[in-house]
């Protein structure tokens, strides 16, 4: 039978949403864990993981980070990466960038010093040491310019984020294997990350594909170079279909028809793979999804952190939901104006918000 647009549907609520399990299995299951340090109600990491891990509360990830083997680090995105998918991007060489002045360099050096010396270190402590004053951010406002420092040996591999506190990175200084010996193990490893891409954002219509590829060049800018002999290799090893006119790509290993949908609602995050790729997510659903918290408020259309909401096999809709008061605030609305009319929705509408409050801590799960 030939896979239709309402398999892509089903295969996209399903791929990622699988039946529940433990913390690390989950995050080895997707290998990268997007974040985003907005709460509403919670961040971004935490609202993907509640879906996927048992009895997940707002907060288990970065409480348990130490004991979870995953690292911060940059994939198509910044977020939460196995050490396993960290391990293929690294020893990280960071090309086609102006190189640091020999003053630079020279801070670096001192501030790994001081960091191997200090063992885990508070970014306080190394601007109080090395006070290097003041630098404009990416956004245009003024930032420790050891903070900036920090953050680029951090994505050089030179050091790890140990923990946060109080929502700050705790560093200590890393070391990775050696690079690639050879052409052979360097396609082998621009492929894992490829394949591990997939695997997270799968099924990708042929204008995403590339897109999806072309941002590893932040988590492996050595190879920024191969991406396109690595986009070629990928098409010819990925289950393909043409449905409606639109090429479709998913991992070979798995069948994109027949999976029934499930009666349940889930409210996503932004960032959530199912909801992801805003080219995929109009030709699935057919309607356009908009993250607006950038968006200056009298030009909302769906609000300031609006969590798409699936219902079966289908985003019918969005939440926006806050915390008052110690009580969950939530305000729905619909695509099609109205909710539907199947009773069965709003029973699990009533209880997927009974799951975030006990995600939330507002109420016994």
């Amino acid at each position: 039978m030939p896979i239709t647009l309402g398999d892509l549907r089903r295969f996209a609520a399903a791929h990622t949403l699988v039946e529940p399990t433990t913390l690390r299995r989950a995050i080895d299951r997707l290998g990268f864990v997007q974040a985003d340090p907005i709460r509403a109600p919670a961040r971004a990491q935490d609202l993907v993981l509640r879906h996927r891990a048992i009895g997940y509360r707002a907060g288990d990830l970065e409480r348990r980070y130490a004991r979870l083997g995953v690292e911060e680090d940059y994939f198509v995105n910044y977020g939460f990466v196995t050490r396993a998918l960290q391990g293929l991007m690294h020893p990280r060489r960071v090309s086609g960038r102006a190189p640091w002045s020999a003053s630079r360099r020279k801070h670096a050096r001192a501030l790994l010093d001081f960091v191997r010396e200090r063992g885990i270190v508070h970014p306080r402590e190394v601007d109080a040491r090395f006070s290097h004053g003041k630098v404009e951010n990416y956004w245009g406002g003024q930032s420790n310019a050891t903070t900036q420092l920090l953050d680029a040996l951090h994505y050089r591999g030179l050091l790890r984020v140990v923990r946060r506190a109080g929502g700050v990175r705790m560093y200590e200084a890393r070391e990775h294997g050696p690079a690639p010996s050879g052409a052979a193990e360097r396609r082998a490893r621009l492929d894992a990350l490829v394949d591990a891409v997939v695997a997270i954002y799968a099924p990708l219509p042929a204008p995403s594909l590339p897109y999806y590829v072309r941002r590893l060049r932040q988590a492996a800018p050595q190879w920024r170079g191969e991406l396109t002999d690595a986009l070629r290799r990928c098409r010819e090893r990925l289950s393909h279909a043409r449905v409606e006119g639109v090429d479709w790509y998913w991992p070979s290993a798995e069948d994109a028809a027949g999976r029934e949908p499930r009666d349940v609602v889930r409210l996503l995050a932004p960032f959530d793979p199912v909801v992801h790729d805003r080219p995929r997510f109009e030709l699935l659903w057919g309607w356009t999804y908009r993250f607006e918290a950038y968006t200056p408020p009298a030009r909302r259309k769906l609000g300031y952190y609006a969590l798409p909401m699936l219902w079966r096999d289908r985003v019918i809709g969005w939440g926006n939901l806050a915390v008052e008061d110690g009580e969950l605030r939530s305000e729905i609305g619909y695509v099609a104006s109205r909710p539907p009319r199947d009773r069965a929705f709003a029973r699990e509408l009533d209880a997927e918000l009974h799951r975030v409050r006990a995600f939330l801590g507002l109420e016994a799960p």
